[in-house]
């Protein structure tokens, strides 16, 4: 069923017929009523489109609809119609929370302006309302937001959905913020050891002489100033996840322990004798080649093969540009949601530019570009050129240039409408033809982009 885009009050008849005609051959679809007490029954919270009503009706006048319609949801905007003489009631409507008014006779072309843009209004008060709902609720992304759409992507994920059943420890291997840590939490939250504890622990910022405590424990007394026992990171993930993070940092004292509880499954508190049984998933992260550094004698050897079980590489973001504006989208409507602000849809430009940007901080540069742009709006894109450049893909041929941008703004756009075709349509200025063309030379499907209403 098609979304009504006006609802037309007006006690008048053959005014009704005119309005409706006219709006009809503007293609926006319309409904007449009568009286605003029959019109009300049919308006909800999630009606998507504008009220324009007569003020002079018998019954409920215009004021008396408009507290009415306000009081079932007050972004619907409502345009009061009212005769030459009535300029005082239009401000009075203003002030009351009307969207606008307009007189009798009116201008054609000025009020179909107004009510577009009033639909418009409406549009975005609904999307940014129902994803700030969803956010608010957000516990942990999806394997499509984790991941992307990029083919690399799509294979790490692959990978990692078939291991999530298994107990096998897993070496993560990407650049600083290629996400490590998201991929980390993400395989521990969709495995059996979900219920229990997820405790990471980065090697490269914990000092030397404590981060032998800090992962095995120590007993009371154990050194100068162990006053008391305490239970290290292991212990405390026991049945659980442990990730280890920057795992090329740990000095090669502790390389030798830590291989040892690998082997063996127990550790022993820093001060006793005692081994302590210990069922943990390991998670390595580093962001340089552990191979390298064994080869170098900087990384134990035996310790890099009993970690490197099964290796996942994660592809730097300038490796997988297409993944960009999807991610960005997910990112902002995060923001959005916990600084309670709208967050504005990308314009093709913008799009443009992010995917022009080289991106050294990979996926942690792009959220934190994100908050910046709900914060502080479009000027959060434009406010350096560090980093940015004309090359959007830096060594690929003008073709997979075109064709990757061209995806990056099909994805965007559709995430936007919430994969609705005729939405999507009308945002790029593209025929309904041309649209699937397009989303079927670049393997998009519209229900990746929907949510649970019809779009169309």
């Amino acid at each position: 069923m098609t979304a009504t885009d006006v609802i037309f009050i007006d006690d008048e008849s053959a005014i009704r017929q005119v309005m409706l005609q006219t709006l009809a051959l503007e293609d926006l679809h319309a409904r007449g009523y009568a009286a605003g007490a029959v019109a009300l029954k049919d308006i909800k919270p999630d009606f998507q489109g504008v009220v324009l009503c007569d003020y002079h009706m018998p019954g409920l006048d215009g004021l008396q609809v408009l507290a009415e319609i306000l009081a079932i949801d007050e972004s619907i905007p409502v345009i009061m119609l009212t005769g030459q003489g009535d300029i005082s009631t239009a401000v009075t409507a203003m002030q009351q929370g009307a969207y606008d008014f307009i007189e009798k006779p009116f201008n054609h072309e000025e009020l179909i302006e107004l009510l577009k843009r009033a639909i418009e209004k409406r549009q975005l008060a609904l999307e940014n309302r129902m994803l700030k709902a969803r956010l608010r609720q957000f516990v942990r992304p999806g394997p499509r937001l984790l991941g992307g759409e990029s083919a690399s992507m799509k294979r790490v994920m692959s990978l990692l959905d078939s291991l999530l059943d298994t107990s096998a420890d897993i070496l993560l291997n990407g650049e600083t913020g290629a996400g490590k840590d998201a991929i980390a939490r993400y395989i521990h939250e969709t495995s059996p050891r979900s219920q229990y504890n997820f405790v990471a622990i980065n090697c490269g910022a914990v000092p030397e002489n404590l981060i032998e405590s800090e992962l095995f424990g120590h007993e009371s007394g154990a050194f100068t100033g162990a006053d008391k026992k305490r239970i290290g990171k292991f212990e405390h993930a026991h049945k659980g996840t442990i990730f280890l993070d920057e795992v090329e940092s740990m000095p090669l004292p502790l390389q030798v322990k830590l291989l040892r509880v690998l082997e063996e499954r127990k550790v022993e508190r820093l001060g006793s004798n005692t081994s302590i049984d210990v069922n943990v998933r390991i998670i390595a992260a580093t962001k340089t080649g552990l191979k390298q550094l064994s080869e170098r004698g900087e990384f134990r050897e035996d310790l890099y093969y009993r970690l490197n079980v099964i290796q996942i590489d994660i592809p730097p973001l300038r490796e997988r540009k297409e993944d960009i504006p999807i991610l960005f989208h997910h990112f902002a409507l995060i923001a959005a949601a916990r600084y309670d602000r709208e967050s504005i849809p990308l314009t093709t430009r913008q799009v443009g530019r992010l995917l022009g940007h080289s991106w050294p901080g990979n996926v942690r540069e792009l959220r934190n570009r994100a908050e910046r742009y709900v914060l502080m709006g479009p000027g959060a894109l434009e406010d350096s050129q560090e980093g940015y450049s004309t090359d959007v893909a830096g060594r690929q041929t003008l073709s997979e240039v075109v064709d990757a941008f061209e995806r990056s703004v099909l994805q965007n756009a559709l995430q936007v409408c919430q994969g609705s075709i005729k939405d999507t349509m009308v945002h790029l200025g593209l025929a309904r033809k041309t649209l699937y063309d397009k989303m079927k030379k670049h393997g998009l499907d519209k229900a990746q982009f929907k949510d649970d209403i019809d779009a169309e």
